[in-house]
């Protein structure tokens, strides 16, 4: 790699001179060919082709792939074999579009082998070749990349971005090119939590894990004054053989909190008395290394009651439940106390965490959003790893935990039900800690127990007159909330221009398949003069009354046009569609309505489908690829996605306008979308962004299903003037919510902001 750092934009005659003949694949591992033509099997985790015909050329060069598969989330990787090294180039694919990336292709190149996924499954190739570059153009391309995925580069410019890169080759004495490629290649690393985790662990969490030198520095971190409380149930008929096993697992939590690097002030251990008997002499052993534990006979008989009996022996400031079994991450303390210490106003600290298998080897993590009030009401995602100040942890009696007295899972879930349900809760009560700091003990993860009839009595304690029903997936709720009476009158605001084919399939969709009736179609004809658009437009309108044809006689502005849209709107609640959308039932709105009536909700988002059933819109995640990004994006329609976020209500920061609801009040209180300076792109963002800001809850349901034929209305950006218009919008979201964009409190900064899929960062 040699030459110099050019931040020019290329000419076309730079961008693909070299084209170089189609390869041949030729199975060399874990593969065979499937029963339909063109499909492949992949029968593990490294299936290997070998590539015949012209090798690539030395240099840069564009790889490009469109690989259709049945697993998500799944990468493929080129390796290029000389005599000297063996490179490789992992490539994270995308459904529906062709993946393309920069490589640099070694001097001696003998060999290539591609692995076209890392899982079993079933794929077919539509798309495989490389173009040759000129140096300009790759160097662009790189340099662009940098500006928008790499979190160290954003908000630079190019030429800042190449400065930078010229700085640190000459810190290192290495060649900026081989640090700018390292740099562009962390880009495209997936790590699945799944597949991913152990290297995650090792390669990230190690890294970020405090040293005993800044443990020692934070001294004031040490009036953090925490209480560990461990409770142990034992029935009458636990025997021998059960009392070594829960002994066992005691100790595996002793140890933990023995290994901590910022030690509790307490640890309180309450036992029957027939097991303090049996334990003695190993309990004054863990009293001799724990000198802060305190051992307690208690004659409590359920796990509820336990827990209340412990609280009364609390000495200090913060209480946190340990199960016996489960382990306290070596830095979990610590990381609590950081946290506390920057969040006075706390009185809730959840953190992260994940699960322990036979072996001790850690898998799961449950990588956390902060408060999240809807996702709390349809599933207990707050898990175990919650420490609350003394004074506002519930007691839950047994008396009043009836049936579920010894269900610690179901204690969790009502003590953070009733702590957020109390007068004068508010979010900056509750304070996330983006570790792992708790490991649940092996075959105890979460039992997937109906909560249905403990969300509703919790709604109903606050006031609320919600039904409650089982969720998609087992331990999850939907809560129907109640529609007002009388029913709101919705305004549905479709522009379009021209495009018959497109707006025909969407605008009858809707009124055929909507079982809510109370709507105006208000549909925004922008300069229509397609003969048989105009001739759909005028008999559409005639023959359902809720149907207007508004006319918008100037250049193309989403904003504007919706914001004319809303000013003529009668209904009380505003409904952005896209012309390209397509209704799969007729529960859409109703469940849209019911969600946005609620005084708190701002925006509410639908579930989108792409035509081939694969997940186009599972709301808006702030910072991915520099500024938003759709979340679970191509993921399969059956597919439960991470934490099961896409089959459960949640609150996010944002939801496409492509299908968006929100009263018209909230929508003139935040001067609707912004026409000036976001005519096309990102306009939804920044109106979620300002709804939530004005201090409303921004949703996202998979109760509203839709199909949507993703911008084949408006076209791609692929013009210089569309370019710069797309720069200039991208740029003045960067300067307006940049702080925002970088830390979604819907998300958590463990995950990715280069990918769709939820992968770890």
């Amino acid at each position: 790699m040699s030459g110099r750092l050019k931040t020019q934009t290329p000419r076309d005659k730079d961008w693909y001179p070299h084209h170089r003949s189609p390869q041949r694949f030729v199975p060399l591992q874990q593969l065979e060919a499937a029963s339909r033509p063109g499909e492949w099997n992949s029968l593990g985790a490294e299936p290997l082709f070998a590539l015949e015909g012209q090798l690539p050329l030395p240099g840069w060069n564009m790889v490009e792939i469109a690989c259709e598969r049945d697993v998500t989330s799944v990468v493929s990787c080129l390796i290029f074999e000389s005599s000297r090294r063996s490179v490789t180039v992992e490539l994270p694919l995308r459904v529906g579009k062709v993946t393309k990336r920069l490589v640099y292709v070694p001097w001696g190149v003998k060999r290539v082998t591609f692995a076209p996924m890392s899982a079993a499954g079933t794929f077919s190739l539509g798309h495989f070749r490389f173009v040759w570059l000129t140096p300009m153009f790759a160097h662009n391309r790189l340099l662009q990349r940098l500006s928008n995925m790499h979190k160290h580069y954003r908000d630079l410019s190019l030429k800042e971005i190449a400065q930078s890169l010229k700085q640190q080759a000459s810190k290192q004495s290495r060649q900026w090119q081989a640090v700018a490629l390292e740099d562009y290649e962390s880009t495209f690393i997936s790590l699945s939590t799944r597949r991913h985790y152990q290297q995650w662990i090792r390669q990230i969490e190690h890294r970020r894990a405090p040293s005993e030198h800044i443990v020692a520095l934070r001294s004031h971190l040490h009036s953090f004054d925490c209480s560990v409380l461990l409770v142990c149930s034992a029935g009458d008929a636990m025997d021998a053989e059960q009392a070594e096993v829960l002994q066992q697992r005691l100790d595996r939590s002793l140890a933990s909190l023995a290994e901590q690097s910022l030690s509790p002030d307490q640890a309180l251990l309450l036992v029957p008395p027939q097991l303090n008997q049996q334990w003695q002499e190993r309990l004054r052993e863990w009293q001799r290394e724990i000198p802060f534990l305190s051992v307690v006979e208690s004659y409590a008989t359920s796990v509820a009651a336990l827990r209340v009996e412990a609280l009364s022996y609390c000495e200090h400031e913060w209480v946190w439940f340990l199960r016996p079994g489960d382990r306290l991450a070596t830095n979990a303390l610590f990381h609590l106390a950081s946290i506390a210490v920057d969040n006075p106003k706390a009185q809730m600290l959840v953190a992260d965490e994940d699960s322990l298998d036979e072996e001790g080897i850690r898998h799961s993590p449950q990588f956390k959003p902060e408060w999240n009030a809807d996702l709390l009401l349809s599933m207990p995602y707050m898990g175990r790893a919650v420490c609350y100040r003394y004074g506002f942890v519930p007691r839950l009696s047994a008396d009043l935990c009836g049936d579920f007295s010894n269900g610690a899972d179901w204690l969790d879930y009502v003590q953070t039900l009733t702590t957020t349900r109390r007068e004068g809760f508010s979010p900056e009560q509750l304070a996330h800690v983006p570790h792992i700091a708790y490991h649940g003990a092996p075959g105890s993860e979460l039992t997937p127990e109906s909560y249905v009839a403990t969300v509703a009595q919790h709604l109903r304690e606050a006031g609320h007159n919600a039904e409650v029903s089982p969720g998609l997936l087992p331990g999850t709720q939907r809560v129907r909330w109640p529609m007002p009476d009388p029913v709101p009158l919705v305004s549905l605001l479709v522009p379009t221009r021209d495009g018959v084919n497109i707006l025909r399939p969407c605008v009858d969709a809707i009124l055929d398949r909507t079982d809510y009736t109370h709507f105006e179609l208000l549909i925004l004809d922008n300069q229509s003069s397609c003969p048989e658009t105009l001739a759909y437009l005028k008999d559409v309108a005639a023959r359902d009354s809720r149907v207007k044809v508004l006319l918008w006689d100037a250049p193309f502005n989403y904003s504007s046009i919706n914001n004319f849209g809303a000013a003529n709107a009668k209904g009380s609640i505003i409904g952005l569609i896209n012309n390209d959308i397509e209704p799969i039932d007729g529960q859409w709105l109703s469940e849209m309505v019911e969600q946005v009536s609620r005084p708190e909700i701002g925006c509410v988002g639908a579930k989108l489908y792409y035509p081939n059933d694969t997940v186009q819109h599972g709301g808006v995640i702030l910072g991915l690829g520099g500024l938003a990004g759709h979340a679970h994006r191509f993921f399969q329609r059956d597919e439960d996605g991470y934490m099961g976020r896409l089959k459960v209500t949640q609150n996010l920061s944002a939801v496409t306008a492509a299908c968006l609801l929100l009263r018209k009040e909230v929508f003139d209180a935040v001067n609707g979308l912004n026409e000036a300076d976001l005519a096309v792109a990102y306009n939804d963002v920044d109106l979620c962004i300002k709804v939530r800001e004005a201090g409303y809850r921004n949703l996202w349901t998979p109760y509203a299903a839709l199909y949507h034929h993703e911008s084949i209305s408006r076209g791609a950006d692929d013009t210089p003037e569309k370019r710069a218009r797309w720069l200039s919008e991208y740029a003045y979201m960067r300067k307006t919510w940049g702080e925002l964009l970088d830390s979604d409190p819907a998300y958590n900064p463990n995950l990715t902001l280069v990918h769709e899929d939820y992968s770890l960062r």
